[in-house]
């Protein structure tokens, strides 16, 4: 039986709607940066800026210190990306290659810690690291965010470890390989999927982050990106223009790396949700 005409069309239609209404307010916020300042704060919107303009990226490259929350951001987020990688790769092939007791327990207290909000951790998170004498330090916010993307890593790569057939670690062994080679050698690379995924979770967790370092580093020096889109409200106002090119730079980033991990990543977070 045919299917009608409606049926056929109503998915695509709704799924258009729902795109449009993802992608206009990025598309907002990168002509909003290129339009001059008296087409942002006019009544009549202008929806295709004609005059471009560069001077709200000069305005916001140009902020007092850009490029310390750069490198801050940068430091942070490469950092605990790859703390998190490194403990999950041991974390999650532990949870799927070995049985000992607790381990359902252990695998039911990482997707608690998963479901758990963070915030209501942002009081203790300060007083730690306040008696510590490590406020408006790098460190705690490396440690802090490397726990945040720990349980979703360690559970996500556990399934793609589940998903490997154990016999090809047992014939690595077998030709010779200790457990560390075969897992660096057979393992490891049928993982990358699982990677790209969970450092891109990461990455995008990490980057975006605002209350904890707000909390932690009052210290301009040791602040990070999110809190450089606020110095554009002034007490005069907002400057949109600066604002809307401060946001198109910030989300550059995480933009680049989608486009190069998008495919493996779509799959690793798949595979990840089924497996094991």
């Amino acid at each position: 039986m045919k299917r009608s005409l409606f049926g056929r069309v109503w998915p695509n239609a709704t799924a258009v709607v729902l795109c449009i209404g993802f992608v206009f307010p990025v598309y907002w916020m990168i002509a909003t940066a290129f339009k001059p300042t008296g087409d942002i704060v006019s009544e009549d919107p202008v929806w295709f800026p004609t005059d471009i303009t560069l001077d709200h990226f000069r305005t916001a490259t140009g902020a007092d210190h850009f490029w310390t929350f750069v490198t801050n951001s940068l430091t942070v987020t490469v950092l605990a990306v790859v703390f998190s990688l490194v403990i999950a790769l041991a974390g999650s092939f532990a949870l799927a290659r070995m049985r000992f007791r607790g381990r359902r327990g252990f695998i039911v207290g990482f997707m608690l810690a998963q479901m758990a909000p963070w915030e209501v951790m942002i009081i203790a998170m300060y007083m730690i690291v306040r008696d510590a004498s490590m406020l408006n330090s790098l460190v705690p916010l490396t440690a802090f965010y490397t726990m945040m993307i720990l349980p979703f890593t360690v559970l996500t790569l556990r399934g793609f470890v589940a998903a490997v057939p154990a016999e090809l670690e047992e014939s690595a062994m077998v030709d010779g390989c200790t457990r560390m080679q075969a897992f660096r050698r057979v393992i490891l690379p049928l993982l990358a999927p699982g990677l790209m995924a969970t450092s891109m979770f990461g990455f995008i967790t990490a980057w975006n982050e605002f209350a904890l370092v707000l909390v932690l580093n009052k210290d301009a020096e040791a602040q990070t990106l999110p809190l450089w889109l606020t110095s554009f409200q002034t007490v005069f106002g907002n400057d949109w223009g600066a604002t809307m090119a401060a946001s198109t730079l910030f989300a550059v980033p995480i933009l680049i790396l989608f486009v190069f991990l998008q495919r493996r990543a779509v799959s690793g977070l798949t595979a990840g949700a089924v497996k094991g």
